[in-house]
C-alpha cells in the first residue's frame, strides 16, 4: 500500500472578515508555492461567508478549501444551513463533519453525522469526520469506547478512503492548550486504524488526522506518531507563520 500522504488542515471556526481571511489564505498559498514539492496536503476551513473569496485567493496553489459544517440535504427549507452541493459549487473539496463544537453547541447526534457525510459524499466532497471524548469520559476509563460508538455510528456506508477522513478530536485538549501525550494518540489513533480497517475495504488508506491543541512546538512529536496522518489545527491556523511551521513538521 502507498504511504499515506499527510493531510494539514486548518480550521478557522467563527473567525476572521474578508480583508483579513483573504490576506490568511494568500499567505498560506505563498508559502506553499515557495517551498515547492512538498509531503503534505494543505486545507483551510474558512467561515461559509469567506469560503468564495478565499477559494479564489488561492486557486491555482494546490491549497485545498473546505467547508466546516453541511445539512443532509441538498435543498429545501432549512434556514440558515449549508447544503454540500453549494459548499462544491463555491470551491470546496472538503467538508468538516461531527466536529465536538457542532456535537456539543448543536446536540448532533451521530446519525445526524452520518447523514451529512452522506451528502458530502454525494456532492462530491470529502468529508472529515470527527470523534473524540469529553475529559470526564477519559477519565472514566471511556476514551476508547466512547470513539468506538461514535465511529460506529458517524461513518456512512459508501465511506472510502478516497470521500472520508477521519480526525480524533480530544474534547478536553481543544483550545485549552492540554494536549494528548503521544501514547495517548497513539492509543486512539491504533483503535480507529483497526476499527476502519474492519468497516471500511480500504480502510487501511484513510486519513487519521489528530486535533487538539497542535502548535509548531509540539507537531512534530505528533505527527511522527503511527498512524497520525496529519492534523486538524484550530487556533494555530489563523496565523501563516504558526500553519506553515506545523505543516512543516511533515518532512
Amino acid at each position: 500500500m502507498a504511504e499515506r500522504r499527510k493531510l494539514i488542515a486548518g480550521n478557522w471556526k467563527m473567525n476572521g472578515l474578508r480583508a483579513d481571511g483573504v490576506a490568511l489564505a494568500r499567505g498560506v498559498a505563498e508559502k506553499l508555492k515557495a517551498a515547492g514539492p512538498v509531503p503534505f496536503d494543505l486545507l483551510v476551513c474558512p467561515p461559509a461567508t469567506l469560503i468564495w473569496p478565499v477559494a479564489e485567493a488561492v486557486a491555482g496553489s494546490g491549497v485545498a478549501v473546505g467547508g466546516q459544517d453541511c445539512h443532509p440535504k441538498t435543498s429545501g427549507a432549512h434556514t440558515g444551513d449549508t447544503s454540500p452541493a453549494a459548499l462544491a459549487e463555491a470551491g470546496c473539496r472538503y467538508v468538516i463533519v461531527g466536529h465536538s463544537e457542532r456535537r456539543q453547541d448543536h446536540a448532533e447526534s451521530d446519525a445526524l453525522v452520518a447523514a451529512k457525510a452522506a451528502a458530502a459524499h454525494a456532492a462530491g466532497l470529502t468529508a472529515i469526520i470527527c470523534v473524540g471524548e469529553t475529559l470526564a469520559q477519559r477519565e472514566a476509563g471511556q476514551a476508547g469506547a466512547v470513539v468506538a460508538s461514535q465511529l460506529a455510528g458517524s461513518i456512512p456506508p459508501g465511506s472510502t478512503a478516497v470521500n472520508t477522513v477521519v480526525a480524533y478530536e480530544p474534547v478536553w485538549a481543544i483550545g485549552t492548550g492540554r494536549n494528548a501525550t503521544p501514547a495517548d494518540v497513539a492509543e486512539i489513533h491504533a483503535l480507529i486504524r483497526a476499527d476502519l480497517v474492519k468497516r471500511l475495504e480500504s480502510g487501511a488508506a484513510v486519513r487519521i488526522l489528530y486535533g487538539g491543541s497542535v502548535k509548531p512546538g509540539n507537531a512534530g512529536e505528533l505527527m511522527a506518531v503511527p498512524d497520525v496522518d496529519g492534523a486538524l489545527v484550530g487556533g494555530a491556523s489563523l496565523k501563516v507563520e504558526d500553519f506553515w511551521g506545523i505543516a512543516a513538521s511533515c518532512r
